[in-house]
């Protein structure tokens, strides 16, 4: 380990940032599934909790085996409250016997012509949820008569004219018990979560003692406890999603257990289902974050891998030699087994710290490399993610102790015929594996556009399909398989140069080509890190921005503004005058009643609240009029169906509208310059015009506020912002031009708001001014709901992280190779040297090496990952339903994100150039020209 340390520590680096990546993953779902429960247990609060159960009890013979009642009665209070193992909010356990209508022991004082049905009952821990409001608490014994003693609520007596001191007569059972209300109260808290019943439902009720009625009523008296309950409220917040399984299992067992200790008695509300929610969420988004990272997790496995068999390499005839002079197989294998082990503990130990780091990282991003300070997830360690990280570590170590078996099995005989035939090609180029995966992801495309077609005929989302989670790994794959196709085509390539410009090359370039058609394979490990690695990051990139930006621009066009507000407008009816005949418009049920006399109005006269307002709002920097109505379009004097008409001042919706100019034929803002020289000018939805022939030029007509309104149309435009032409056709025409030919109707305002502005700021200067507002509907809100998403967070996290990751191993493998590649060949450049070769010409020589290999590689793999991209990504769009794919789907490269790489391989290039130029420097050639071997 000594001798290869930097091998050694590269490797153990590998072996962080796996651990690291394989225990974030479960350490983030178990954080977002503590803030959903947290959410849910928000949500819920008006209502029942959310770790809310309830086990009833209900005798249906008149009977009740009482040492049954204590068996179960002890299993739910002990054994199912340790089994949940959460501690409990509240409890209750409540038992009634049979109600009764009551009749008062002294009819003077109660007035007895009443009927009262009242139900004796217990309730456990009843002492800590009341407040007394009269009177003395019972008794847990009856008086020597028999006397019960019972409580009331005070509202319960005043209901049925009762008072504390009254004597009620109980018949149950054959039996006439005699009860007296020896005090009154009124619930500490009447939202209480022990009032799950409902106070309405507690009115009637008689409350006793636990032990008189479970010892004397039922059992001395023999009176059967008609209904048994017992709920409990778990506190849930510290669920973790190890727990989720086994718990589920515990409460499905439970109406098991209880209705075999107790017939009649069952589980009649738990929050199993609520579990299986959270742990269905939980394992898809589990599944999600392992299949987007499995990738780059793959690529730290083969940068390990990579390290492993340079390291093997470079102790290759040490090992011959042990095997030649009698070690065994085993031996040999144990000894880079135990390497491997105690690398693995060390980063078993110490990754999961990373992973933690990572985890709060992927919970703070917002978007691609965009992480913000918000609240923290609550991340920590857990079970799933210990086992996530044994399982990166035995991947691992199996990556680096497999080849080390290979190389142990090899003598110093075989390990020398193995370097004279050094040409031989790798495995999976004779068994054309390369080939078989290139092939393998061209089918993955192909049903990936199965899967899209299926999903625009049938309208159906993607989790409505059945999707195979193979079509995760196809860009990567597709990326893998192409690197390989082209390492096959490499010597070639080189074969070919080398047959062109034999004759007229100079002397570096001739050895370069000569050095790797020699040695192109041991060239391979770091071509294909490189464009794997690449490849990855420029894909990840462009799925990260591709994504972020669709799903905003799906928000941006639903708005089509920051905000929009609706006032409320004053509107006075105006009436047509009552129709002498039966059958006149607007009286289909012109019939009886006088019901044709009633005049209906036929527009309304609006008053138009202030609108400049809106152009002084703090925060605010343009507003906007924006009219939408429905109405019926007219062409050529047929009716065309019902349309949306938007109304627009064009200056002021240029400033405020969010208009993508890719999906126009003509810059919208151009549009919007006709419409401000052509006042009855408008432009239709493309759908429209498809299916009347329209053409610029042509006229259109609608009817608003019962005024008959002609349009020209400008052009035809097949989308415009918060309209779906899909859903409704419409025109687009000048909000002046509208209202001069027809009464004010209501319209909303569209504000454009400065990048910092806060919407809430806007309301109460709005009431201020006396503006009454119907709605405010914000985009920005939505956009941060939508980016606070644990899903969304863990995909953006994920893929940004991947980022990083795959520049930092694309950088650490290139400058480990080329490091020892430098040192490997110690020999071969001394006689170069010494053959007469300048420093000049040697270091053009392997300047030429790195550009052929790695420029090389570096070039391919940004091609190959941005043709994956456009290949792969449009079907990121099935994601959501492909109808309401509008504005339409586009695949995004980030020149910033490209930069970035170009940053990364500008940095490789500059330090393997100052490695090889440092080394030939300081190469002495009588200490490099020697009889032997290098070491």
């Amino acid at each position: 380990m000594w001798n290869t340390r930097w091998m050694t520590l590269s490797t153990l680096a590998g072996l962080f940032v796996a651990v690291a990546f394989t225990t974030s993953i479960p350490m983030y779902a178990d954080g977002a599934l503590k803030r959903v429960v947290s959410q849910t247990l928000q949500e819920n609060s008006e209502g029942l909790p959310a770790g809310s159960m309830l086990i009833r009890y209900q005798s249906t013979d008149g009977k009740t085996d009482l040492e049954s009642f204590r068996n179960v009665d002890q299993y739910i209070r002990e054994d199912i409250k340790s089994d949940i193992g959460f501690p409990q909010e509240v409890s209750q356990r409540s038992l009634t016997i049979r109600s009764s209508e009551v009749s008062p022991e002294d009819p003077t004082k109660v007035d007895a012509s009443r009927t009262r049905k009242m139900t004796i009952a217990s309730f456990e821990g009843l002492k800590e949820q009341v407040e007394m409001a009269g009177g003395k608490w019972f008794a847990d014994t009856p008086d020597a008569d028999g006397t019960v003693q019972a409580l009331m609520m005070e509202e319960a007596l005043f209901r049925n004219d009762l008072h504390v001191g009254d004597v009620l007569l109980y018949s149950v059972a054959g039996e006439t018990l005699r009860v007296q209300i020896v005090g009154a109260f009124k619930p500490a808290d009447d939202n209480s979560a022990y009032w799950y019943q409902g106070l309405e439902g507690l009115m009637n009720y008689l409350y006793v003692s636990d032990p008189v009625l479970l010892d004397d009523l039922s059992a001395k008296r023999g009176i059967p406890i008609q209904i048994a309950s017992w709920y409990s409220a778990f506190d849930l917040r510290e669920i973790q999603t190890s727990q989720l399984a086994p718990l589920s299992s515990k409460l499905n067992r439970i109406d098991i257990e209880v209705y075999k200790k107790l017939k009649d008695t069952r589980l009649e509300l738990s929050f199993a289902e609520m579990l299986s929610q959270f742990r269905r969420d939980s394992i898809q988004l589990q599944t999600m974050l392992f299949t987007l990272a499995a990738p780059m997790i793959a690529m730290v496995f083969y940068f390990i891998t990579m390290n492993t068999q340079q390291a093997l390499e470079r102790q290759r005839s040490d090992i011959a030699v042990l095997r030649s002079r009698g070690a065994s197989t085993r031996q040999i294998f144990m000894l880079f087994l135990l390497e491997g082990t105690l690398l693995g503990i060390v980063a078993l130990l110490i990754g999961p710290l990373f992973g933690w780091f990572m985890a709060k990282s992927i919970g703070s991003a917002n978007g691609f490399l965009h992480f913000v300070d918000r609240k923290a997830i609550p991340v920590g360690f857990s079970t799933d993610g210990i086992l996530a990280g044994v399982a990166a570590v035995l991947v691992a170590i199996a990556a680096t102790v497999i080849p080390a078996l290979v190389f142990t099995r090899t003598s110093i005989v075989d390990y020398k015929r193995q370097m004279a035939r050094g040409d031989r090609r790798p495995f999976w180029q004779k068994w054309f594996i390369d080939v078989l995966l290139l092939g393998v992801a061209g089918y993955g495309w192909y049903l990936f556009n199965e899967r899209q077609m299926v999903t625009f005929k049938t309208g159906m989302t993607t989790d409505q399909l059945n999707v195979q989670p193979f079509l995760f790994f196809v860009p990567a794959l597709s990326i893998f398989a192409a690197g390989l196709v082209f390492l096959r085509l490499f010597p070639l390539l080189l074969k070919l140069f080398n047959a062109i410009g034999k004759k007229v090359l100079p002397v570096p370039f001739y050895l370069t080509l000569t050095q790797l058609s020699r040695s192109a394979k041991s060239y391979y490990p770091l071509m294909i890190l490189l464009i794997l690695t690449l490849g990855l990051g420029v894909y990840n990139s462009s799925a990260a921005r591709t994504i972020g930006l669709n799903s905003e621009e799906r928000i941006m066009y639903k708005y089509g503004t920051d905000v929009v507000v609706q006032t409320v407008w004053e509107g006075t009816p105006e009436f047509k005058p009552p129709s002498q005949q039966g059958g006149g418009s607007g009286g289909g049920s012109g019939g009886g009643g006088g019901q044709g006399d009633r005049p209906a109005p036929t527009k309304f006269n609006y008053n138009e609240p202030p609108f400049e307002v809106f152009r002084t709002l703090p925060g605010v920097e343009h507003a906007a009029r924006v009219l939408q109505t429905k109405s019926s379009l007219t062409i050529s004097g047929k009716t065309a169906g019902q349309a949306t008409i938007m109304g627009i001042d064009n200056v002021d919706f240029a400033r405020v509208g969010w208009l993508r100019k890719d999906m126009y034929q003509i810059n919208p803002y151009k549009y919007l310059e006709w419409m401000g020289q052509v006042p009855e000018g408008a432009f239709i939805s493309s759908n429209v015009a498809k299916k009347f022939d329209l053409k610029r030029g042509d006229m259109v007509q609608t009817v608003i506020q019962e005024q008959t309104i002609e349009f020209i149309i400008l052009d035809v435009v097949p989308y415009w912002p918060s309209l779906y032409p899909d859903q409704t056709p419409f025109l687009i025409a000048n909000l002046g031009y509208i209202y001069d030919q027809a009464p004010l109707i209501p319209y909303d305002v569209w504000l454009k708001m400065e990048p910092d502005a806060k919407v809430q700021e806007i309301i109460p200067v709005l009431q201020e001014k006396g503006i009454e507002l119907a709605s405010v509907s914000s985009m920005r809100s939505e956009l941060t709901t939508q980016s606070k998403h644990p899903a969304r967070g863990g995909v953006f996290g994920i893929l940004s992280l991947g980022f990083l990751v795959t520049i930092i191993v694309s950088l650490s493998g290139y400058i480990l190779f080329w490091f020892f590649n430098l040192s490997r060949r110690v020999v071969q450049i001394g006689i170069l040297r010494a053959m007469g070769l300048s420093r000049k010409q040697l270091t053009g020589m392997l300047l030429l090496e790195q550009i052929f290999t790695a420029g090389l590689s570096i070039g391919l793999g940004i091609g190959i990952g941005k043709l994956a991209s456009l290949l792969f990504l449009p079907f990121l769009q099935t994601t959501d339903n492909s109808t309401n794919q509008v504005p339409p789907f586009r695949v995004v490269f980030e020149a910033t994100d490209t930069n970035r790489l170009y940053i990364v391989v500008g940095v490789m290039m500059t330090i393997g150039v100052a490695l090889l130029i440092t080394h030939i420097r300081r190469l002495k050639v009588h200490q490099a020209v020697k009889l032997g071997e290098e070491r």
